[in-house]
């Protein structure tokens, strides 16, 4: 199926496309008095509306006929327990609750014959699904999708859906069995969508775009469900802008059938630097009429991993460079609505320049994949686990997760290699063989990779992915080659570890990239990890978080951050970061000799008070094969500020093509001086779900964030919204942040914050009214 993800009903006719809008109006008028935020379609007979808002939730397990006023009331995306941002208990969601949603639904004698599904785009991580008292379902997993049919159990009137959802780590559910080095928390913490389709409609949509840079051609498998007689497609293809491109006309020739154009208007390709995209709309007609229309967005790309030990895009070859993915949060765990999701794909791609990402270790949000295709942002997409192969009953749920994410997100052109393997698990030749055969069964386009930590495992896939914590980089004893983690563990950093940890740990990423680009036999690297993650006591580092990223569990930089950053074209986003806290009153000189910069300058001029101490260029001789080497700066101790008693300020200027272009203060005396507060966006909708970063950070008198200035930060809001994370804060590391989430009502939110001797500080935004919830037509 095509999970819908945005935010209102959208009723379109292409062309001589029909659809009944009287039916349409009654489906809107069966459910728009429960549902917030109806979401876009193009409609015919299918209709598809976000199924989010006005739930109840009960942290225990209540009957199925237990009052309403044993509840609390809730919005989607949910986490069954809120948490502090480290020392997270994993006992604290590890129990079942009970969701319930009452709906109103109203038959018609006079409709054609429908089916009605509740689609869960993740539930952490097992419930059973009830409808008005009867039991339809007990799902395992909480990684995968799952689909619910309530046809048979609709009542005219009031209806109860009710899940018993188990957040239990138990060991018959991947990932667990062992040892997790995450935490998968718990909740209904995806989207949920009501379906209603005719009862012969689209079940799925499979594109495929082979020979794009020769002789581009489109193919597309339709599958059906309830066959029936005289049955046709009709398919067209439109751009971004919604004009068409093509169309296709032919008869249903059983319950999969292929269209096939073997010749095309000019396209565009989709690449990481112009990732176009276009849209196919497949109808299912009988005698005229319109049955169903199902959509899919996709781009014209072609991706392999060459047997040269490169890959390639679209036949030209690109050093894979990256970061892996968890997908949780301080405060919420998982249950992170589509903005922040998508923001996370934007941190990847603009803030950290990476043009790959691993979703490490299991599927992941359908928004975040959305957006990495509409930013030109490469996916690895894996199974769920750690370390850890269950029984057969175990390994069948991990194949129908595979099998689910397949179908799922095969679409995507951002997605370039399915993970068929459990992560840093041993050799399970039998069950690894299924694994593979089946995703080359269900997407013939994509290899596949299987991630290990060591090198000699049976190589059963496509390319040998390879986890490589020797802090070097391993000769590949197959081809080809891929790295899929590295630093990590092997050196965590906190915000406010000493700076010259903060830049073994940036030159440690450095190193690995450089050994990586210049490895004829690598196709590239991917580095543990983006962002610190809150873990199980066995890991982490001493309060539950694995300190592993490159930014903090906020997702706002470290050091490392601006190695990565750096490494993109200064004609993109121009970076200069010098990696001190300029402690030039520290007898040892502190972290100034060497001085570290980052930077994508062509030089860097270094300026201390009033004293030019010259121009330096990248240090090419250890760092010959990145796109940016760091500078290496030595000789700054002599400036050292011991025993005088004045201080002089670092300024940076950077150079390219010969001339100033950006520039960096710091101030030498550190002292507080500003408490600055931020959001990532000045607006948000009023559904009770969407949210952005409060982003808060005691700083020099330059806006340098000062890791080692400790206070209690208090925050005040005014506005129907509420904060999310703990208030008052106890700041370490010199920057964090909460969340603010919309509740309901449109208008102003304004937050202030406060610091002892920084005084108050305060930021706005507007709340815009939910998109109208009935459609006239």
């Amino acid at each position: 199926m095509l999970w819908a993800k945005s935010t209102r009903v959208d009723i379109t006719c292409y062309e001589d496309y029909t659809f009944p809008k009287k039916k349409v109006k009654l489906f809107l008028s069966r459910i728009n008095r429960h549902i917030q935020s109806p979401v876009t379609r193009k409609i015919t007979m299918r209709k598809c509306a976000l199924f989010n808002d006005n739930w109840q939730f009960a942290a225990q397990k209540l009957s199925l006929d237990a009052a309403d006023e044993l509840f609390e009331s809730i919005t989607l995306p949910h986490t069954n327990q809120l948490f502090a941002h480290n020392n997270v208990d994993n006992q604290a969601y590890q129990f079942i609750s009970t969701y319930r949603k009452k709906f109103a639904w109203h038959t018609s004698s006079g409709d054609d014959p429908t089916l009605v599904f509740v689609d869960f785009d993740g539930v952490m991580l097992a419930c059973e699904v009830y409808v008005n008292g009867r039991f339809l379902l007990n799902h395992r997993g909480g990684y995968a999708p799952f689909s619910v049919d309530i046809t048979d159990q609709l009542q005219d009137g009031e209806n109860c859906l009710t899940l018993y959802v188990d957040s239990r780590e138990r060991k018959d559910i991947p990932p667990y069995g062992h040892l997790v080095d995450y935490l998968t928390f718990g909740g209904i913490y995806r989207d949920v969508y009501l379906r209603e389709v005719h009862t012969t409609h689209i079940d799925n949509l499979f594109v495929q775009t082979p020979d794009v840079v020769q002789n581009p051609r489109l193919l597309a498998d339709v599958r059906l469900s309830h066959l029936k007689p005289g049955l046709t497609l009709e398919a067209v293809l439109t751009d971004a802008a919604g004009r068409q491109v093509t169309r296709l006309q032919q008869p249903v020739e059983g319950q999969t059938t292929r269209l096939e154009w073997q010749t095309l208007p000019d396209v565009a390709l989709w690449s990481i630097d112009m990732p176009t995209l276009y849209t196919l709309h497949v109808s299912l007609r009988e005698n005229g009429q319109v049955l169903d229309t199902l959509t899919t967005r996709f781009g014209f790309r072609e991706v392999v991993f060459g047997g040269d030990g490169r890959f390639y895009l679209n036949q030209e070859p690109i050093p894979l460079f990256g970061l892996n993915r968890h997908q949780t949060y301080p405060y919420i765990g998982a249950a992170a609505p589509a903005r922040l999701q998508r923001q996370d794909a934007d941190i990847l791609k603009y803030e950290l320049a990476c043009n790959v990402v691993r979703t490490s270790h299991y599927p992941q949000s359908p928004h975040f994949l959305d957006r990495c295709d509409e930013i030109g942002l490469l996916v690895f997409e894996e199974i769920t686990g750690w370390q850890h192969v269950g029984d057969e009953k175990w390994q069948a749920i991990c194949l129908d997760e595979l099998e689910t994410m397949i179908k799922r997100d095969r679409n995507h052109p951002a997605i370039i290699l399915w993970g068929v393997r459990v992560n840093e698990s041993g050799d399970h030749d039998d069950f690894y063989r299924c694994t593979n055969a089946l995703a080359h069964q269900l997407d013939p386009t994509r290899q596949t990779g299987g991630v290990r930590d060591f090198l000699g495992s049976s190589f059963l896939e496509d390319v040998y992915t390879h986890n490589d914590f020797s802090n070097g980089v391993r000769t590949p004893t197959e081809q080809p080659h891929l790295i899929t983690e590295f630093a990590g563990h092997m050196f965590p950093t906190k915000s406010w570890d000493h700076e010259e940890r903060l830049i073994n740990h940036a030159l440690l990423h450095a190193k690995i990239h450089n050994l990586q680009l210049g490895h004829p036999q690598i196709a590239g690297a991917i580095g543990w990890c983006a962002f610190d993650y809150a873990t199980h006591i066995e890991f982490g580092s001493g309060d539950r978080i694995c300190y592993h990223g490159v930014m903090d569990i906020f997702r706002l930089p470290k050091w490392a951050a601006a190695f990565y950053q750096s490494q993109q074209s200064p004609n993109k986003q121009l970076v200069l970061q010098a990696a001190t806290h300029w402690t030039m009153g520290d007898r040892s000189g502190g972290g100034n000799n060497p001085l570290t910069v980052f930077s994508n300058c062509d030089e860097v001029e270094i300026i201390i008070g009033d004293i030019n101490v010259g121009k330096f260029q990248p240090d090419l001789a250890q760092y010959p094969h990145l796109p940016h080497p760091p500078f290496t700066i030595d000789g700054l101790n002599a400036y050292s500020a011991w025993g005088q008693s004045e201080f002089y300020d670092l300024h940076l200027v950077g150079y390219v093509n010969g001339r100033p272009v950006t520039e960096q203060w710091i101030a030498s005396n550190r002292l507080p001086q500003r408490l600055e507060l931020s959001t990532d966006t000045d607006q948000l909708v009023a559904d009770g779900a969407d949210m952005t970063r409060l982003i808060f950070r005691i700083t020099d008198e330059f806006g340098n964030p000062l890791p080692y200035a400790a206070k209690v930060v208090t925050f005040e809001l005014e506005g129907d919204a509420e904060l999310i994370g703990e208030n008052p804060f106890p700041l370490i590391g010199g920057q964090a942040a909460l969340y603010v989430k919309a509740r309901h009502q449109p208008g102003t939110v304004t937050i202030r914050a406060c610091a002892p001797g920084l005084g108050e500080t305060a930021v706005s935004l507007t709340l815009l009214p939910a998109p109208n919830q009935q459609i006239e037509t």
